[in-house]
């Protein structure tokens, strides 16, 4: 039952903060057409890698490739499931292990829509925008990351 939307800005320099992901809750409530949210939130892992621990990730992306692809993503999504409104942010730069790297917040006026969607757009994302990380460890080398599921 939601409008298409023009392409939105994803990309936040470093990490996502928790007072962002907090403000962005707060300004859904006064929105009584929601009856359910579902939040991912994607944390940097201090990953240990042949004998070395990751201490953060350093992010980068073709960007106009990237948001290309989120806002097909964003669409596909709304045409899939009955959305009240949906916010991806993903981290470029440096981001330390244990902060947040990636916020998919859906909302929609039943769980199982909201719930659904969040996870789709998780999947969809890992699978086709082309983001890369590059592991940061303690020694301060750095390898390009494999992903894992």
């Amino acid at each position: 039952m939601s409008e298409k939307k023009k392409p939105k800005k994803v990309f936040v320099q470093g990490a996502i903060s928790p007072e962002k992901i907090a403000t962005s809750i707060a300004n859904h409530q006064s929105k009584t057409n929601i009856g359910a949210h579902s939040i991912f939130l994607g944390q940097v892992r201090a990953d240990e890698v042949a004998s070395k621990t990751v201490t953060a990730i350093d992010y980068s992306a073709y960007e106009e490739m990237a948001e290309k692809a989120f806002h097909e993503i964003r669409e596909s999504a709304f045409d899939q499931f009955d959305l009240t409104c949906m916010h991806i942010y993903h981290s470029l730069g440096l981001v330390k292990a244990g902060e947040i790297c990636l916020f998919v917040f859906t909302s929609s006026a039943h769980r199982k829509e909201a719930t659904e969607a969040c996870s789709y757009l998780v999947e969809a994302i890992k699978a086709n925008v082309p983001i890369f990380g590059k592991e940061v460890f303690e020694d301060e080398t750095h390898q390009w990351k494999v992903n894992s599921k």
